[in-house]
């Protein structure tokens, strides 16, 4: 099929080359504009234009599709359909209806459970036992097109945001290949009214933790704001990224150290296992607890 493939973060690379795999003709990839990054702040271009650029493929990245002239050129790609992942940008109804065979999206949810913006690390932080990708016709409204396809996986118990995103991105690149083989032959299931919940943007300010709050659901706040933004706590008067955590037996005051990195909790405790120091590269709890001093009773937490 002749496809406009739209996709921005790393996510959506494997994505892109399933398609260019599978045969598929790219007429054209959309993505966002390249953004200052680094300690020089110049204009890196997304994992997506670096990958499609490698693969000589045109590029594109307007800054909004509400203009007549990037509809215009948008509708000249002639395209049968497009594959939208992670793309960045509101389709208005126009772009919609330019491929011949609409707009197909792969979201990293079971519709209608999360919609929006942060579906894995939502999935994650609300103790989700599963999730999987759902492959929707794009309309209108937020996340609530019609489900040609759905694949579910299991969450494990120590699995972080990114773990889970990349066995998402394999599994949404699987899932695509074979939506657009059996394209004539799938269904599309109306998402259901009950059951929709809104995976909303993480906000910064929800990654400090308060540990007089339950063991599980600060577990699951590490885990599901690794890597970014990544859950943090203050350590001796230094602040400490937690990258990687898993529940465990024990229990004293909220913050205190058990043992090693072992947390009390409001109830039952915490093991942090992974941990990124300030200005430091990760390490594992043990290299960390070589070169700091937290004995037992000290608590995390304190800004002092």
């Amino acid at each position: 099929m002749r496809i406009v493939f739209m996709g921005t973060p790393e996510f959506s690379v494997g994505v892109l080359d399933a398609l260019v795999g599978a045969g598929h003709e790219i007429a054209c990839v959309y993505t966002r504009a390249p953004r200052p990054a680094g300690r020089g702040k110049k204009d890196r271009p997304s994992p997506v234009q670096a990958r499609a650029e490698a693969m000589g493929l045109e590029v594109r990245h307007p800054k909004s599709l509400r203009t007549p002239e990037a509809q215009a050129e948008f509708a000249a790609l002639n395209a049968d359909i497009a594959v939208v992942v992670a793309y960045g940008l509101i389709l208005p109804p126009a772009v919609l209806d330019a491929p011949a065979r609409g707009c197909l999206n792969i979201h990293a949810s079971l519709l209608p459970r999360w919609r929006g913006a942060a579906p894995i690390q939502r999935a994650i932080m609300a103790g989700d036992a599963e999730t999987g990708v759902c492959i929707m016709q794009m309309e209108a409204g937020l996340d609530t097109g019609p489900v040609l396809l759905r694949r579910a996986i299991p969450i494990g118990a120590e699995e972080t945001a990114g773990d889970l995103h990349d066995r998402l991105s394999v599994l949404g690149a699987e899932a695509i290949v074979e939506a657009l083989a059996r394209l004539d032959e799938l269904v599309p299931e109306v998402q259901p009214e009950a059951g929709v919940t809104y995976a909303e943007k993480i906000d910064k300010a929800e990654a400090r933790v308060d540990w007089s709050q339950d063991a599980a659901v600060i577990d699951r706040q590490i885990r599901g704001l690794s890597p970014f933004p990544g859950a943090w706590t203050m350590i001796g008067g230094a602040r400490v990224k937690l990258v990687r955590s898993r529940m465990a037996e024990g229990s004293g005051a909220p913050g205190a150290v058990l043992a090693g990195l072992v947390v009390a909790c409001d109830s039952r405790a915490v093991e942090i296992t992974e941990v990124q120091p300030e200005g430091k590269p990760r390490m594992s709890a043990e290299a960390y607890l070589r070169g700091a001093r937290i004995p037992a009773g000290m608590v995390l937490g304190d800004d002092a």
